[in-house]
């Protein structure tokens, strides 16, 4: 889809429970936005709970683009996101909104700002003959990803068998490593006149936020809501169902773990994931760091400067 470079958006990445919603939704007091979400599992329909997926009435008070636009069964791949997001800031800029990128899911953001790398077309074959190798033996994709591209093993957890299948893909059809195609690409391309924001918060704060949120998520009902996907016939093998707090409440439902170390088991995860996205927030040069304690004031003129001057 064709661009105009010209055109301003706003993002705001950072890790999980930075605050980056209500930092949006303060933008929304002061100008005419609308979020378009970079989030990877609140494109699920039914999940609303374990992803916290913005409010109904935060929805009302802005409207968001991208939530709830597939189902659990359902995937969505980097291109798929990056084309309903060009389409979406489009529709928003011609009604002279201001397009304000929000979530946690780096690629995403690096995709639609930067560039999308056109590697070799999937290969269903050798996906599937790839994952089943996964359920016999698990772990051994991540190690043979750390055998052809260590660079690109090392930035994944070896349950993230989508960019670990993706890597190995690209190598089988090319000969090259994807973190080396990655490389020479550079993620130049820029299709619009971005101004980005990552939102910092100490890291005991961070993770006494998560800690407490995953105590939320539960009292406000996670057990309930996984079992009713369960019941829907959305199984555990599932991508979305593989995610951090529905894998662990599966395991709490069906394997007879307790709810004290599913609980456990989510904060942990969840907290690893937060540094995860914080190393590669940090490897973005273009990225405006800010935190939550700020002089909200003093960043409000800072985007005036950029969408007005």
């Amino acid at each position: 889809m064709m661009v105009d470079k010209e055109m301003p958006i706003i993002v705001i990445g950072g890790p999980t429970a930075s605050g980056k919603t209500d930092f949006a939704l303060k933008l929304a007091e002061h100008y005419p936005v609308e979020v378009v979400s970079a989030d990877s599992r609140q494109v699920y329909r039914q999940m609303d709970i374990g992803t916290a997926k913005v409010t109904r009435d935060e929805q009302r008070a802005v409207h968001h683009h991208l939530i709830n636009i597939i189902d659990p069964d359902q995937d969505i791949s980097v291109a798929d996101f990056t084309q309903l997001a060009h389409v979406a800031i489009k529709d928003i800029l011609n009604r002279k909104k201001i397009p304000v990128v929000v979530g946690g899911t780096g690629l995403y953001i690096r995709a639609l700002t930067d560039g999308l790398l056109d590697g070799p077309a999937e290969n269903g074959e050798l996906r599937a003959q790839l994952l089943a190798d996964e359920s016999m033996a698990e772990g051994i994709l991540h190690q043979r990803l750390i055998e052809v591209d260590p660079l690109l093993a090392h930035a994944l957890h070896r349950r993230d068998l989508t960019r670990i299948v993706r890597g190995l893909e690209v190598f089988e059809a090319t000969g090259t490593p994807l973190s080396e195609l990655q490389k020479q690409h550079g993620f130049m391309e820029q299709p619009y006149r971005a101004l980005k924001f990552a939102l910092s918060v100490e890291r005991p704060l961070l993770y006494d936020r998560i800690n407490r949120r995953v105590h939320a998520m539960v009292e406000s009902g996670l057990i309930d809501e996984t079992q009713l996907l369960l019941a829907r016939g959305y199984g555990a093998e599932l991508k979305s169902m593989k995610t951090i707090g529905y894998r662990q409440i599966v395991a709490h439902l069906c394997e007879g773990l307790s709810i004290d170390d599913a609980i456990s088991w989510i904060q942990r995860d969840s907290r690893r994931y937060a540094k995860r996205q914080m190393t590669w927030f940090r490897k973005d040069k273009s990225i405006n760091w800010v935190d939550c304690n700020d002089d909200f004031v003093s960043i409000l003129k800072w985007i005036d400067r950029f969408l007005f001057n």
